[in-house]
């Protein structure tokens, strides 16, 4: 409450939602409420009036404010009108503000499998989401995609038994890399023996389902395996493009120097792709080998953070949605992006404390062969090749429309991009203190002026409060300033203070 406290007063953003409450309940309301559960949750605040980004106190009496409360929760326990109740008591309290009573609630994110919240008993067309300060209706298929995304873990995309699909689909040579991975990772281990049919029965890609009475290959099995016409055919996965681009330059009139994607040269499954893209990834990598005794080690932490990395946005990928596999390498940095949102929260991300996957069946497979793991601890091995490098620590971000998950990995040490900031700025730094995280966030800036305190939070790894609260310090203290207070302003580095 603390936290949510301090976003109080500042401009309405992705997070906080200021509504007049002088005719009563506002109808709006609820609008928020579901735009702010199906995206990163946030604030709305009850009795103050934003206009042009100036904020009035309503100054609600004591008995205003408790009508509403009682009102808030009766309507959001009523099914007919909100389709889940996320707010607990403490979520709905009454504050004060330049001394007049507010009421304030929390709107947490919906979990993957509560989503789509909705209102009026019918998802479609009353279906929300937020974007900067506005509450936006969810098309049809948006709603779609959040209804697979809540099945995802009883009925996955990948599980699917596709009719009509049979072994001359699939591309054998894959298979036997495939198995000879397999062997290597897992020696002496019983499947080895067993013919191609009953290796792929055992790890997934094809399957029998004595209930329903049907077998055949998985979706899986196909976009693991397959020949690239199988893939993208209709039935599987239409939309499959896996891309990789190595930029040299950093011009936005250059174009890539290298590419891997499908070309007709060879068999663009997510097998061969992740073989393909791992050696060209694992080529950016500054670091030397290592020595075991006297033996070498070509494979370093951080060699073990891009696999993870490349695992990850292969499997966690949403395969149902228009958008393709992207990685960027650039110098001095590489991207990674995936179409689907996160089945868990960014800060869950970073703990380790949730594991859910999009697509289960693609990872065991990964598993098998010693590529990926499975029980949370993904974003930890992607953070401690970096750690041991020093270099700046890998950031992960979503974009709600299109749904998108960004993995940026950059190959820059933190202390070199310290002292550039120093350097720019004289090497003073006046009688401001700065802390790493606020160095950060004042690179941030320098990048990109109009970047969003939800683009901030999830770069230094913090809720959108605690970045509100390290930019506000920093405004208070002349290092930053903005522009304007409206959506449309930018911020501005303000040196004479560094």
């Amino acid at each position: 409450m603390n936290n949510i406290k301090q976003q109080i007063g500042l401009p309405e953003n992705a997070v906080i939602e200021y509504k007049s409450a002088k005719g009563g309940l506002p109808a709006s309301l609820w609008e928020t409420y579901s735009s702010f559960a199906n995206s990163n949750g946030g604030i709305i605040v009850l009795g103050i009036k934003e206009k042009n980004g100036l904020l009035t106190p309503d100054h609600l009496t004591d008995e205003q404010l408790a009508s509403y409360k009682k009102a808030f929760w009766d309507i959001v326990h009523n099914r007919m009108k909100v389709s889940a109740t996320l707010v607990s008591e403490n979520d709905v309290t009454v504050e004060k503000w330049q001394g007049a009573s507010i009421l304030v609630i929390n709107v947490p994110r919906a979990r993957f499998d509560q989503r789509p919240v909705y209102l009026n008993h019918n998802p479609l067309g009353n279906t929300y989401i937020r974007r900067n300060e506005g509450d936006y209706l969810c098309s049809d298929e948006d709603v779609r995609i959040m209804f697979a995304d809540a099945e995802s873990q009883d009925h996955s995309f990948d599980s699917k038994i596709l009719n009509g699909y049979k072994l001359e689909h699939l591309d054998i040579p894959t298979i036997q890399a495939y198995r000879n991975r397999f062997r290597w990772h897992n020696e002496g281990h019983p499947w080895s023996k067993l013919s191609d049919m009953e290796f792929l029965t055992k790890i997934g890609a094809y399957h029998v389902d004595i209930i329903k009475g049907e077998e055949g290959f998985t979706r899986a099995g196909i976009m693991m395996f397959g020949k690239t016409e199988s893939i993208t055919n209709p039935g599987c996965a239409p939309y499959f493009f896996p891309d990789l681009q190595e930029w040299n330059i950093i011009d936005h009139g250059e174009r890539w120097s290298d590419r891997i994607c499908p070309d007709g040269y060879w068999e663009a499954n997510l097998y061969q792709f992740f073989n393909r893209a791992y050696s060209k990834l694992a080529q950016q990598l500054p670091v030397p080998f290592k020595l075991d005794g006297i033996q070498r080690v070509d494979e370093t932490p951080a060699h073990k953070s891009v696999r993870e990395a490349l695992t990850n946005t292969l499997v966690h990928a949403n395969y149902m949605l228009i958008g393709s596999i992207f990685i960027k390498i650039e110098p001095g940095r590489i991207l990674m992006r995936n179409p689907g949102r996160m089945l868990v929260s960014v800060e869950e991300y970073y703990a380790g404390s949730r594991s859910k996957c999009r697509n289960p069946l693609l990872q065991t497979m990964f598993r098998l062969v010693g590529y990926g793991e499975k029980a949370g601890s993904g974003a930890d091995i992607i953070a401690r090749g970096w750690a041991e490098n020093h270099w700046e620590r890998p950031t992960i971000s979503e974009s709600l429309i299109p749904g998108e998950t960004e993995l940026v990995l950059n190959l820059q040490k933190m202390k070199e991009k310290m002292k550039e900031t120093d350097d720019q700025n004289g090497g003073k730094k006046g009688d401001v203190q700065l802390t790493d995280r606020q160095r950060a966030i004042l690179e941030l800036i320098k990048e990109n002026p109009k970047i969003t305190l939800e683009e901030i939070a999830n770069s230094i790894e913090a809720s959108v409060p605690t970045a509100s609260r390290e930019t506000t310090w920093m405004q208070e203290n002349k290092v930053i300033r903005r522009t304007t207070k409206n959506r449309y302003g930018e911020w501005v580095i303000v040196y004479d203070n560094l």
